[in-house]
C-alpha cells in the first residue's frame, strides 16, 4: 500500500475549510506519514489565531497521534543535524530547516509521494523516481474518503 507524506500544508489545507486545497487534503486520510518537526511547524502556524483555532488546532494534533492510520516520525538529535547538514549544504535554496528534515524523512523511508502545495520539496525530495510520483494536494486527488477532522 502507498503512504503519503504529509507535509505541514497538507494540514493547515486539511484544517481550514475554506483553503483552496481543504477538499483535496479531505480525501486522504490514512497511509499517512509525518514527523514531529512538520507537526511544530503546524501548530506554529496557528500561534497568532483566535483562541478557538488553537484550541482546534491543538485538538487535532492531539487526533492525529492517536491516529492508527497515521504515522508520525519523532524527533531527534539525528534528525535535526541531518536536516541542518542538508540546509547548510543548499543556501542557495529557499528550504526550510523542516523542508529539509522532511526531505532527508522521505528518502529514509523511501516515501514517494508528498502531499504538499511545496514545489521544492517535491522536486528536491532526492528519491529515486521521477517528478510524477509526487502528489500535491493543489492538483486532483482521489483517494481513500474522509474519515474526520
Amino acid at each position: 500500500m502507498t503512504s503519503f507524506f504529509a507535509d505541514t500544508f497538507y494540514w493547515i489545507a486539511l484544517t481550514l475549510p475554506g483553503d483552496a486545497a481543504h477538499e483535496r487534503a479531505a480525501q486522504i486520510t490514512s497511509d499517512i506519514v509525518t514527523t514531529e518537526e512538520v507537526l511544530t511547524e503546524y501548530l506554529t502556524f496557528f500561534c497568532a489565531a483566535p483562541e478557538f483555532m488553537r484550541r482546534e488546532v491543538v485538538a487535532n494534533v492531539e487526533a492525529i497521534l492517536a491516529s492508527p492510520g497515521i504515522r508520525i516520525i519523532p524527533q531527534s538529535h539525528e534528525t535535526f543535524t541531518a536536516g541542518f547538514d542538508l540546509y547548510h549544504a543548499r543556501p542557495d535554496k529557499g528550504y526550510s530547516l523542516t523542508d529539509c528534515i522532511s526531505m532527508n524523512t522521505m528518502r529514509r523511508e523511501r516515501l514517494m509521494i508528498a502531499l504538499t502545495n511545496d514545489r521544492l520539496l517535491n522536486r528536491k525530495a532526492l528519491l529515486p523516481c521521477s517528478a510524477t510520483n509526487f502528489i500535491s494536494i493543489a492538483s486532483n486527488l482521489s483517494t481513500s474518503p474522509r474519515v474526520a477532522s
